[in-house]
């Protein structure tokens, strides 16, 4: 049988719950545009962010460690890929729409800097007299503004519902006026983008301690007093006691993210029964998010949060290699600063519109780690 965007909209009103963000009860889009007859807005707006070149530079970029020192360590791009897996996963199992979850996933890293959060503070440091940086907002400016590749508009157009769910520092959010709707302030976003948010935190507490155990910078030893790890460690062990070393590891890791997946669906269904939501707005209407862990694995998250900032983000052997990387972006900054021409491409175009400082943070802020260090060196920085 032939699938239609008109089937595939008919199916999601039927199947998913009535809480969930139904692609037909859209917002739209800013600019409008014809419906695809095979895609719905979420499945196009996927599309468009997979095939935007932010995301393809998100190969080169930093995730911890500095990209190109590890054949198997993450990139932004793998760390991406795997936030919108997880994505899937809870939104399908709390019966709410996959592709808007996925989407939003696909787009939240679009901002990021080079050399990761290093580089993140560095721009917001040298911005600070202009309006700061922060990658989330940058997200928003890359979808919005910087990425044009279709004609009639600047941006890639996406759907409301996926920029609302990058706006995460907004006071609230303004969901534009549709159907017989009319415009609304809400203090939440959707279910979908709570979701894509707490996945991401899932996916860099795991991923970033198998990335730690693969530099050699984190021993097992070392965690004997974090809850969570001695948890899924004790569970492995009973179920496998003969694996050692890198095999265990691996399923230990594996194990801890089914079991935050596994608490974190039970506690945000609960939460979504005890709340009485019956439609989208309604969560949106909702004091605070109604996804979430249980108070128990919050606090274990804490722990494991605590110990990855004293033993792995701040180890030197991470910290070193992306302060000379903030160096970089700071020289960089500086010499584009005083010689705006040297901008390139479309950026260049906005510098009369954004002013020198936004458009060189733009231009600075959309480069890989290898791009920034062939500039530095170019311009004898």
């Amino acid at each position: 049988m032939l699938k239609t965007r008109a089937i595939m909209q008919a199916e999601e009103a039927a199947m998913l719950a009535p809480y969930a963000q139904k692609v037909g009860e859209s917002a739209g889009r800013y600019h409008p545009e014809p419906q695809h007859p095979y895609r719905t807005h979420y499945q196009r707006d996927r599309a468009r962010i997979i095939h935007s070149r932010a995301f393809r530079r998100l190969e080169y970029k930093t995730q911890v460690f500095l990209n190109g020192t590890g054949d198997h360590l993450r990139t932004r791009l793998t760390h991406t890929i795997e936030v919108a897996s997880v994505s899937r996963t809870i939104a399908r199992a709390l019966g709410v729409n996959e592709d808007l979850a996925e989407a939003i996933a696909l787009a939240h890293d679009l901002g990021h800097a080079p050399f990761g959060h290093s580089g993140e503070e560095q721009l917001n440091k040298l911005m600070r007299e202009w309006g700061g940086f922060e990658h989330n907002s940058q997200s928003l400016r890359v979808v919005e503004i910087i990425e044009s590749t279709y004609p009639g508009f600047r941006g890639l157009n996406l759907s409301y519902e996926v920029l609302e769910g990058l706006r995460k520092h907004d006071g609230g959010y303004c969901r534009p006026a549709y159907g017989h709707h009319d415009a609304e302030i809400f203090v939440c976003p959707s279910i979908e983008a709570q979701i894509a948010n707490i996945a991401d935190e899932i996916t860099y507490y795991s991923h970033d301690l198998d990335d730690g155990f693969s530099h050699h910078l984190i021993r097992e030893e070392q965690l004997e007093d974090i809850e969570i790890w001695m948890k899924c460690a004790e569970f492995v062990r009973a179920h496998f006691p003969d694996l050692r070393g890198v095999a265990f590891r691996s399923y230990v890791i594996r194990t801890l993210i089914d079991h935050e997946v596994a608490d974190l669906i039970a506690t945000s269904d609960a939460r979504i029964e005890n709340s009485g939501v019956r439609g989208a707005d309604d969560v949106r209407r909702q004091r605070g998010p109604l996804v979430g862990y249980s108070d128990a694995l919050r606090k274990a998250n804490q722990q494991l949060r605590k110990f990855l900032y004293q033993n792995l983000y701040y180890h030197p052997e991470v910290s070193v290699p992306n302060q000379r990387g903030c160096a970089m972006i700071e020289a960089v900054f500086r010499q584009y600063m005083a010689e705006p021409e040297r901008v390139g491409g479309r950026t260049a175009e906005r510098l009369d519109s954004e002013g020198v400082p936004r458009t060189v943070c733009d231009y600075i802020s959309g480069m890989t780690d290898r791009y920034l260090i062939a500039e530095s060196e170019k311009l004898g920085c």
